[in-house]
């Protein structure tokens, strides 16, 4: 029986949905991310290649960065083929005058098409925050919209807090919004600032929102705070939103925004609504990596769609299903968001676990041979290996099951040493955690390439980075696609801690050349040899 992946639009529903991305505003407020302006640029092209309606640039005038990214921007540094780009600011302040609002000027100052201000629709914050009326919260508004529209600006207002305002004081929240639509606001945005709201009621006081303003486009603003960004931006767009704000990865303030490579790909595989151009899709995943690489975090494996797991099958059950119908056990092709399906192999894997595997990676195994791996595997497996940690090592392993070797070196030894130098102050007066610098690790290496012998040394902060150095030293004119490899994780684990120092060691070493990211894996009783097992499989993964 064929599966239907069709999606179908209820007619209630909105034909198409703009999407908005405050990446480079919210999103750079999430814990461990810092973005400069060059980083800026880069996710602003990137956002642009998927399709954005909107990018959200940040905040002129709040801090220097910013300031340089919209006069590079407006000097021609960014050059935005689908994208529009967008400056953020707040109303006037309570009792001032939009021709010399300082807010107001930045906002101008930056030169884009569009500003997006916030605006107070809780009574409690223009009363107790801005500690000013409710009628100079909704004039500030007012004056602030019909201000920016006056100087040919297009204008979106973010209404802050506004279902906690809406629970509260509807009277007032709907004043707020009234305020701004009069006022020539083109995109009337509902925001749960806080990120304590639920799907049901934001569906409900959005609808009322679209009721009252047919002819205006409402849009929401979501926070993660319940779990629930997505599934209330979803809610809102039932209620009849029509422009949607988000984040790459759900990065933004606290537990993070919207995260639109979630909500993005649900709206349009699963509810039949238009969002970004016709492929952009196909790009979702590529995109979602490249700006996680910019911010220097590591992509979240566990995202549905975009994750390195969202189609990873572990279960021998699983796979074999997949083998004849791929829709037994994925929700959607993974292709159509640029992704793909992966077979995790374990000491639970069956026959058909490693056949698909083998597939997968453009293998050719016999039936010895995939017996050969399967029982290699599961002997590995439990020494303490864990190869579904590990796809580089995995891949090799395989590799070798055909007959491969490696071909690229040969280790005939290495040696580390570990220099501890203590001066004449100790330990505790030159750090007071105890940790001492005076430390030094120097490795030599003794490597065979074909017929030549290369002894090298280097020397790291400690044994893997020395390790490296010392390979690279001796390598370098035979690699240079090397240089492009970076070490990016060193993972070590225990696995039996009753042994004590003579327990034995898992290691596992990430690696990336800037495009794709790789995992490899050593056991050992000595952590040095451990280490070596996952940076030299590292290697030849990165030289195949």
């Amino acid at each position: 029986m064929e599966i239907s992946r069709v999606a179908h639009r209820d007619p209630s529903w909105p034909e198409s949905v703009e999407i908005f991305d405050t990446t480079l505003r919210d999103g750079s407020q999430f814990e461990g991310i810092a973005l400069t302006a060059d980083d800026k640029l880069k996710i602003a092209d990137q956002l642009d290649l998927l399709g954005m309606h909107y990018i959200e640039g940040g905040w002129p005038g709040s801090n220097p960065r910013d300031d340089e990214f919209f006069a590079r921007a407006a000097a021609g540094e960014l050059q935005l083929s689908t994208s529009t780009l967008v400056a953020f600011g707040s109303t006037r302040r309570p009792k001032g005058k939009v021709d010399d609002d300082p807010t107001l000027a930045n906002l101008l100052s930056a030169q884009t098409e569009i500003c997006c201000i916030v605006a107070k629709s809780w009574d409690y914050h223009v009363l107790e925050a801005l500690r000013t009326t409710l009628d100079e919260g909704v004039a500030m508004i007012a004056d602030s919209v019909a201000y920016l529209r006056s100087e040919g600006r297009r204008v979106f207002v973010d209404f802050e807090h506004f279902f906690d305002g809406f629970k509260r004081n509807p009277e007032f929240a709907l004043r707020a919004v009234e305020a701004a639509a009069l006022a020539g606001a083109e995109a009337l945005v509902l925001c749960d600032t806080n990120g304590g709201s639920l799907p049901n009621e934001v569906e409900g006081a959005t609808r009322q929102v679209v009721q009252m303003f047919p002819e205006i486009m409402v849009g929401m603003h979501t926070q993660n705070d319940t779990g629930c960004a997505v599934a209330n931006a979803l809610a809102g767009v039932r209620a009849g939103a029509r422009h949607v704000q988000g984040t790459m990865n759900g990065y933004g303030e606290r537990t993070g925004n919207c995260d639109l490579t979630t909500f993005v790909p649900n709206l349009t595989l699963k509810m039949g609504i238009r969002t970004l151009p016709d492929q952009s899709l196909e790009l979702l995943t590529k995109v979602s990596h490249h700006v996680a690489e910019i911010v220097n975090l590591p992509p979240n494996d566990a995202l549905p769609y975009v994750g390195k797991s969202a189609f990873a099958h572990k279960a021998g059950l699983h796979a074999s299903a997949i083998a004849r119908r791929p829709d037994a056990y994925e929700h959607i092709d993974p292709a159509a968001v640029g992704n793909g399906t992966r077979f995790l192999i374990s000491d639970l894997s069956g026959r058909a676990s490693i056949e698909l595997k083998a597939k997968e990676l453009g293998l050719e195994l016999d039936a010895l041979q995939m017996k050969a791996v399967l029982e290699e595997l599961k002997e590995l497996e439990h020494v303490g290996y864990h190869f579904e940690a590990a796809d580089a090592s995995l891949e090799l392993l395989m590799r070798r099951a055909t007959g491969w070797r490696n071909p690229f070196f040969a280790l005939e030894s290495f040696r580390v040493m570990v220099e501890h130098r203590p001066g004449q102050k100790t330990a505790l007066e030159i750090n007071p955690l105890g940790h001492y610098d005076g430390v030094e690790t120097e490795a030599t290496i003794k490597l065979l390439f074909g017929d030549e012998r290369i002894v090298a040394t280097g020397e790291g902060n400690g044994p893997v980075n020395a390790l490296d150095s010392a390979f690279r030293s001796a390598s370098d004119r035979r690699f240079p696609k090397l240089a492009s490899v970076k070490l990016t994780d060193y993972k070590v684990r225990i696995l039996d801690s009753t042994q004590g120092t003579g327990a034995i060691t898992r290691v596992l070493i990430d690696a990336t050349d800037g495009e794709r990211r790789w995992t490899t894996i050593g056991v050992s009783e000595n952590i040095i040899e451990a280490s070596w097992q996952a940076l030299s499989d590292s290697i030849v993964y990165a030289l195949i």
